[in-house]
C-alpha cells in the first residue's frame, strides 16, 4: 500500500502524468537542471515495465556507471575465476646463476599487478636460480594492439591517476606515491615505489596557506630520466600523500625492476628495450593474478578506470586484442542474452569519455539481467554500500537509507550519474539508473539522493 501511496505523488509536465517525487524535481530546479537533461528509470526488480520513466530512451553519457556494463560482461564471458597471468622467459644460456642472454617478461593485461606481487615474483625468479642477467630486459606489450594513447587527451591533465592507459604490461597502475613531510622549514618528499635511474628534483618549500586544493600548489614537470617539482606546499596540512602518472610504462617497469631486481641481489647488465617474444625462449615463471570476483571489487567500488580498461580489452583477447575486438565481443554478449541497445557507444569500457552512450532504459535492462545471471551475487557485491564504502562511503551517511544501496557512480564535467540497486524498507527490491548531462550536473547530487531516499522509504 505504501508504494502505491508514493506513486501518486505525481506532476504534470507537458500534459504528461510524471510520478517523480516533489523532493526530485525541486532539487533539480534548485540546482538549475531541466527534465529534459535527465535520463530516469525506476523498476522493481522482476517487473516488465518501470514505475518512473523519464527520457529514459534518450542515449546519455554514463560516465563511470559504464563500469557496470564491462564488469557483468567480464563476469559471463571470462568467469568469476578468470586470471592473467604475467610471464617470465629466458632468451639464453642459464649457468650457475648467470643468464647469457635476454630476460623477457610478457604481460596479458593484469589489471593488478601491485608493486608487492611483483617483489614477490622477483624474488621468486631469484629463487629459481637467476642472479645475474647479461643481456637486456625485453618488454612484450604486444598482447594489447592499440595504437598511441595521448594520456592527456581526456582532460589536459596527463599526470593524474585516472588518466593512465591501458597496456598489457601494467605494473602498479603506472603510478607513483608522492608523501610530502613538513620538516621544519624544510619539506621532505618521499616516492614509491623505489626507482633507480630516475632522479627526483624536489624544489618545493613550506608555506603559509589553506589546504583546500593542496595539490594544485605542487607543479610537477617529468620524463622518464626526472621528476621536477615546483611551487610550495602548505605546512598546516601535515603529511599527506597523492598518486601521480609520471613514467611511460617501460621506464616504470625498468626502474621498479632495477631498483626491486639490485635489492634483492641480482644483477642487469644490458639496456631495457621493448621487443616481441623469440620462439626460441623458454618460459622460466608465470605469475597469475587475483580472481576476476576480486578484481572487479575494485573496479566498481572505487572507480577505478584504468583496471576497467585493461578489463574491456581482455574481454576481445584470443592471441591478442584491441578496442574493436572489446567492443564487437560485448555486443555479442548482449545479442546471447537477448538484448539490443542500438544506441550504445562504446570507446574504453570505463566511462572515462566524451564518446560513450548508453540509454536509462538498456542501463535498467542491463541490471534486471544481472539479477537473473548465476554470477549476480558477485557483480552486486562489488558494488559500492550507500554510507558504508567505495565512492559512496560518505554519501546519505547519516540516513535511513544507508546500507540499504548498492550502486555505482559516475562523474565528469556536465554528467552526474548512478545505477544501481535500493532495497526499500518494505523489503521490495529496486533498480535505479539516475542519469543527468547538464552543464549544472555538478549540482545534482541532492536530486538523485532524494529519490535514493524516496525510494528506499516505499
Amino acid at each position: 500500500m505504501r508504494l502505491v501511496l508514493g506513486f501518486l505523488l505525481i506532476v504534470s509536465l507537458n500534459a504528461l502524468a510524471v510520478p517523480l517525487p516533489p523532493a526530485v524535481l525541486r532539487e533539480l530546479k534548485s540546482a538549475g537542471i531541466p527534465l529534459s537533461a535527465t535520463g530516469i528509470s525506476v523498476r522493481e526488480i522482476g517487473a516488465q515495465k518501470a514505475a518512473i520513466s523519464i527520457n529514459a530512451e534518450q542515449p546519455m553519457n554514463p560516465a563511470s556507471t559504464m563500469k557496470l556494463f564491462t564488469t557483468f560482461a567480464g563476469l559471463e564471458l571470462l568467469g568469476p575465476a578468470y586470471t592473467w597471468k604475467t610471464e617470465a622467459y629466458l632468451d639464453g644460456k642459464l649457468e650457475n646463476g648467470v643468464l647469457q642472454g635476454d630476460l623477457i617478461l610478457k604481460g596479458y593485461g593484469d589489471p593488478k599487478f601491485t608493486i608487492e606481487q611483483f617483489w614477490l615474483w622477483m624474488a621468486e625468479l631469484r629463487a629459481r636460480g637467476l642472479r645475474e642477467i647479461r643481456g637486456n630486459l625485453v618488454l612484450d606489450h604486444s598482447f594489447f594492439d592499440l595504437p598511441p594513447i595521448d594520456s592527456g587527451a581526456f582532460d589536459n591533465d596527463p599526470v593524474r591517476a585516472y588518466n593512465v592507459t591501458p597496456d598489457a604490461l601494467l605494473l602498479n597502475f603506472n603510478t607513483l606515491r608522492l608523501r610530502y613531510i613538513p620538516e621544519g622549514n624544510h619539506l621532505r618528499v618521499i616516492i614509491e615505489p623505489m626507482l633507480e635511474g630516475v632522479r627526483l628534483d624536489s624544489q618545493l618549500a613550506p608555506q603559509a596557506g589553506s589546504c583546500e586544493d593542496w595539490d594544485d600548489t605542487i607543479h610537477v614537470q617529468a620524463n622518464d630520466e626526472r621528476i621536477l617539482l615546483q611551487g610550495g606546499y602548505p605546512a598546516s596540512c601535515g603529511e599527506r600523500e597523492h598518486n601521480l602518472r609520471l613514467l611511460s610504462h617501460s621506464r616504470y617497469v625498468d626502474t621498479v625492476f632495477r631498483a626491486v631486481w639490485h635489492q634483492l641481489g641480482g644483477s642487469l647488465s644490458g639496456i631495457q628495450r621493448d621487443g616481441s617474444l623469440n620462439a626460441g625462449a623458454r618460459l622460466y615463471s608465470t605469475h597469475r593474478s587475483e580472481p576476476l570476483s576480486l578484481i572487479i571489487r575494485d573496479i566498481n567500488k572505487f572507480s577505478n578506470n584504468v583496471m576497467a580498461r585493461q578489463l574491456f580489452l581482455t574481454l576481445g583477447a584470443t592471441t591478442a586484442t584491441d578496442i574493436p575486438r572489446s567492443s564487437a565481443a560485448m555486443r555479442d554478449w548482449l545479442k546471447t542474452k537477448g538484448l539490443a541497445f542500438p544506441e550504445l557507444v562504446l570507446e574504453n569500457g570505463a566511462g572515462l569519455s566524451r564518446l560513450e552512450r548508453i540509454s536509462a532504459e538498456h542501463m535498467a535492462q542491463l541490471l534486471q539481467s544481472v539479477t537473473t545471471s548465476p554470477y549476480s551475487a558477485e557483480l552486486i557485491a562489488s558494488l559500492p554500500i550507500l554510507g558504508i564504502d567505495g565512492s559512496v562511503k560518505k554519501r546519505l551517511k547519516n540516513s535511513p537509507a544507508a546500507s540499504h544501496a548498492h550502486l555505482k557512480t559516475g562523474t565528469l564535467d556536465g554528467v552526474k550519474t548512478l545505477a544501481g540497486y535500493v532495497q526499500a524498507q518494505s523489503g521490495k527490491p529496486w533498480s535505479v539508473v539516475f542519469f543527468i548531462n547538464h552543464p549544472n550536473a555538478k549540482r545534482a547530487q541532492p536530486a538523485q539522493d532524494a529519490l535514493i531516499e524516496w525510494l528506499q522509504g516505499q
